[in-house]
């Protein structure tokens, strides 16, 4: 008997005649994944990516919490391997099933027979399995209807699994599969889950990140930093560019009106990101936006934004209220960092009455007001770059 991790997926099933390329992305980001946690093998079929350890320096648990977050796998199973014999089998069930019933009074099992040649049908293994079971903890009963512990057998090409884990994987498709994308990361709640959701969905997440120094302090930056840490926790890594707003804010706020204040530094702010995103090969733009949630993301002012962007700019929040967004950001993690009392470039200089309806012409004729394009330039060639490596 050996204990291994297997490691399901999802999606990848329905990816027909681009299944291989897919898992092909699976089994490479697995194996950068625990490059570093000891020896170990990986193998994949029907539908299933098992990593067995090959020694005992191997860190199983670090290596469980890691696959976790995995984009395409649906679950990640501390399993039992053994022969695909009934005898192995049930000695094995003796021994390696027991600590996981500990503390219960109630169990089901479940058998999956994938090969069709294995002697018993799976009602006939469960039952056998449950029986074996019984006789090392008679104080167990079996509840075919609401079991307190449900044990999964599943007797595959290779060998046979048993285990009494479950655990959720991170779902989506592999990273890399989608393409690159640039997120803009603030210090807030939205954008680190929409980098989340975006990376889940197979692309490849860089982030841009506007300060505003000395308004906003060193301090907020780090922040940032930090949130790009924990989505590293599931894109493996994320490349980090600090562009600072400072002199354009500042020459906003002289020469405008301040109700178009921001609307203009939104403009400003896509127009960095499309020349970061071209610069760095990232096909789409990321944003935290959520329709109507403040002046600024309005359907007529997204539209004054938009209109200076040339790629596609996706916003994987626009559609959900303030809890549903902090529910998955305490899901990955980054609720805690993000409600730190630190500075964020967008409350620099904030106008009390913003545009909410504004028109392109009137727009334009604010941004006539001044030279936003050397301004602009300014703050590209100062770009700063931070490599976030989670692993």
């Amino acid at each position: 008997m050996k204990e291994v991790i297997l490691c399901k997926y999802g999606e990848i099933v329905l990816k027909g005649l681009n299944k291989s390329y897919f898992e092909s992305a699976m089994v490479a980001t697995v194996k950068r994944r625990v490059a570093d946690l000891g020896a170990s093998e990986i193998s994949f079929g029907q539908s299933v990516l098992t990593l067995t350890p090959l020694d005992d320096a191997f860190d199983f648990e670090e290596a469980l919490r890691r696959l976790k977050k995995v984009f395409g796998l649906v679950s990640v199973i501390r399993a039992a391997a053994c022969d695909k014999t009934p005898e192995a089998i049930l000695a094995t069930a003796q021994t390696y099933l027991p600590p996981f019933l500990a503390g219960v009074s109630t169990f089901k099992v479940t058998g999956k027979r994938a090969d069709k040649h294995f002697p018993m049908t799976s009602p006939e293994l469960s039952a056998e399995i449950g029986g074996a079971l019984l006789d090392v903890m008679p104080c167990l009963r079996v509840d075919l209807e609401h079991p307190e512990r449900l044990i999964h057998v599943e007797v595959r090409e290779n060998a046979a699994y048993l285990h009494a884990d479950d655990s959720k994987g991170a779902g989506g498709i592999p990273g890399g599969t989608a393409g690159r994308a640039l997120l803009l990361l603030s210090g807030g709640i939205d954008s680190p889950v929409a980098g989340y959701m975006i990376a889940k969905r197979g692309a490849i997440i860089d982030a841009l990140h506007f300060e505003s120094f000395p308004y906003t302090s060193e301090r907020a930056k780090e922040k940032v930093l930090s949130l790009a840490g924990i989505v590293a926790e599931y894109t493996g890594r994320m490349n980090v560019h600090v562009i600072s707003l400072t002199h354009i804010q500042e020459e906003l706020k002289r020469r405008v009106n301040e109700e178009y204040f921001t609307l203009l530094l939104r403009r400003s702010m896509m127009r960095l990101a499309v020349r970061c995103a071209e610069k760095y090969y990232c096909d789409a733009i990321v944003t935290g936006e959520s329709l109507g949630q403040v002046a600024s993301q309005t359907m007529q002012a997204l539209t004054v934004t938009d209109a200076v962007a040339d790629r596609p700019v996706f916003r994987p929040c626009i559609g959900m209220d303030k809890e549903e967004i902090i529910t998955v950001a305490r899901k990955i993690g980054t609720f805690d960092t993000s409600i730190l009392p630190y500075e964020d470039c967008c409350t620099v200089f904030t106008p009390k009455h913003p545009k909410t309806r504004p028109t392109m012409e009137k727009v334009l004729a604010e941004e006539a007001k001044l030279d936003l394009p050397a301004l602009e330039d300014e703050a590209f060639a100062a770009i700063e770059e931070h490599i976030i490596k989670a692993y």
